[in-house]
């Protein structure tokens, strides 16, 4: 799977960027929009949910819990110092998505404990698109998790995320993880939509 999460670029505003991706055929978007009003947030999100029910799109937000239902939002991503995965299922009940981020395998125990459907694991390497950056995982570094969660017996999917282009997508996929989130590598491609088409059929190829 290929997740899309929003960024605001020069180019690009989180609706241009969604219309985009889906036009290239993503099929899942987290609208992340840290520094907005939740105002501006509901704005932005009426046009970006509507989009993606259009064309069949998972439609996630970030951190902001409260406003799922209002969007009709598909569930909602957390973040280390988000909500904890436990309190949000607690709001919204088993019949929404609930991804957690992590960074080692502890994480992911904890999430997977806490009624996680999947994880956002990263950064994979160095990326300007995220505050507080966690330590890069590189190759090896999500080889490692993936052994250790087959041995505990978790099998959350996982979706690598953190500064990923379109030639790391196949090893990463290779390294055991089930997904990839991108941002920057797609909003900056000269044609989004083909680089989103591009990537999408390289991790269709690669987990046949």
């Amino acid at each position: 799977m290929l997740q899309f999460i929003t960024h605001r670029t020069e180019r690009y505003d989180e609706i241009a960027g969604t219309r985009a991706v889906l036009a290239g055929g993503c099929r899942w978007v987290q609208l992340r929009m840290k520094e907005a009003s939740d105002e501006e947030y509901l704005r932005v999100g009426g046009e970006v949910a509507r989009l993606c029910r259009a064309a069949g799109a998972v439609f996630l937000l970030d951190d902001r819990v409260h406003l799922v239902r209002a969007l009709g939002a598909d569930g909602v991503h957390l973040g280390k110092h988000d909500m904890p995965v436990d309190e949000a299922r607690r709001l919204l009940g088993a019949g929404y998505r609930i991804g957690a981020t992590a960074n080692t395998f502890a994480d992911i125990e904890r999430a997977a404990a806490l009624g996680a459907d999947y994880i956002g694991l990263g950064p994979y390497r160095f990326t300007e698109t995220k505050r507080n950056l966690s330590p890069v995982l590189g190759l090896e570094g999500y080889r490692t998790i993936a052994a250790q969660c087959r041995a505990a017996g978790i099998a959350l999917p996982t979706v690598a995320i953190g500064g990923i282009e379109a030639a790391d997508v196949a090893a990463l996929l290779a390294a055991g993880v089930d997904g990839i989130a991108l941002s920057g590598a797609l909003l900056r491609a000269d044609d989004p939509a083909a680089e989103t088409q591009k990537i999408t059929t390289i991790i269709n190829r690669n987990r046949q």
